[in-house]
């Protein structure tokens, strides 16, 4: 059997590799000892030595030169959470040491929240939330979009977008999608409408942001595209901050009150004290729960115990990162 050791934070350690999913990994690899931490693993470098299977997720230890050195037989490592960024180097790549990754897994909740709150902006749930607490009063009218010939953009069409457009196909709404990097034949299996990102802000009543936080990325949505978007229609961001002009954003909704803005994630996080996010009555405001939380951090340890079944099979790893992959990834 390979050798194999946990190496992350002791908290995620229980969060991600649930009861079950210890059992079944013990079975399938020799476990040279308890979990332990990179800390530990600088203090005692020996302790790589046989390493071949390196089991790890939040609070992983850096994949530098020092490391790898002292891990000489490491052959893969499997990341039982979301994005790799902070965890590769330079020399890691270098090695051809095989990665994969549970960013699967987090985008089944991300996409479960985000479908929740595409349906709920078409009814604009949230605006008229605040308008019955703060008047104690029904409104006079309640014009919505409403879920039946509407349409809905999304943004980039990576695991987390392109999940989303196959959970939309259950509704009577249209689909517009943005992506540069996308294949016609990505559009088409998905029946969506590629669109510019102009007009994508132009034409949908929802408009979901699924785009990594990348320095080619950082910024791209202005004042600018939200100001272009319909009477009543809203904005959800579950993917970074940093993607969004945030001063911009804020000025055009304290112009545009009839817009949403349904923000998981903000730049800074949380939010400064004392930024209009947090009194802006058009924003609906939540600390970063899209992804997976609770229970749900299980399925992330389930993904690698299936990634690792695949590994040992010689079988293609579903969700392996390459290096080209991870510039593209979150």
């Amino acid at each position: 059997m390979k050798k194999a050791r946990y190496i992350l934070d002791p908290h995620a350690f229980t969060r991600i590799y649930g009861e079950t999913e210890q059992a079944d990994l013990a079975r399938r690899v020799s476990l040279a000892g308890p979990p332990i931490t990179p800390e530990d693993a600088r203090r005692d470098p020996a302790v790589l030595s046989d390493l071949e299977i390196l089991l790890t997720g939040w609070g992983a230890p850096t994949l530098d030169a020092a490391f790898l050195d002292a891990a000489p037989k490491l052959e893969a490592v499997f990341y039982g959470a979301g994005s790799v960024r902070g965890m590769v180097t330079d020399a890691f790549w270098e090695r051809n040491i095989r990665l994969t990754s549970a960013y699967g897994a987090n985008a089944v909740p991300v996409s479960e929240f985000t479908l929740a709150q595409i349906l709920l902006c078409l009814k604009r749930c949230w605006y008229f939330a605040h308008h019955y607490r703060h008047t104690g009063a029904y409104p006079a009218e309640k014009p919505v979009p409403g879920a039946y010939n509407r349409t809905v953009g999304i943004i980039s069409l990576g695991m987390i977008g392109r999940r989303i457009c196959e959970m939309l196909r259950a509704f009577d709404l249209k689909v517009l999608a943005f992506d540069p990097f996308a294949a016609e034949e990505d559009f088409k299996a998905l029946g969506v409408e590629p669109c510019g990102l102009d007009d994508l802000f132009r034409r949908a009543d929802v408009v979901s942001l699924h785009t990594p936080w990348l320095p080619e990325t950082e910024g791209m949505i202005t004042g600018a595209h939200l100001a272009r978007m319909k009477p009543g229609a809203s904005f959800i961001n579950t993917a970074r901050g940093a993607v969004v002009r945030e001063k911009e954003m804020i000025a055009v909704l304290r112009e545009r009150p009839d817009l949403t803005a349904v923000l998981d994630v903000t730049h800074p996080e949380p939010p400064a004290a004392g930024s209009p996010l947090f009194s802006l009555p058009n924003v609906m405001l939540t600390p970063h729960i899209a992804g997976a939380l609770g229970r749900e951090c299980n399925r992330l340890g389930r993904y690698m115990v299936e990634e690792l079944d695949r590994y040992l099979a010689g079988e293609t790893m579903r969700y392996e990162i390459t290096r080209q992959k991870a510039r593209r990834l979150a």
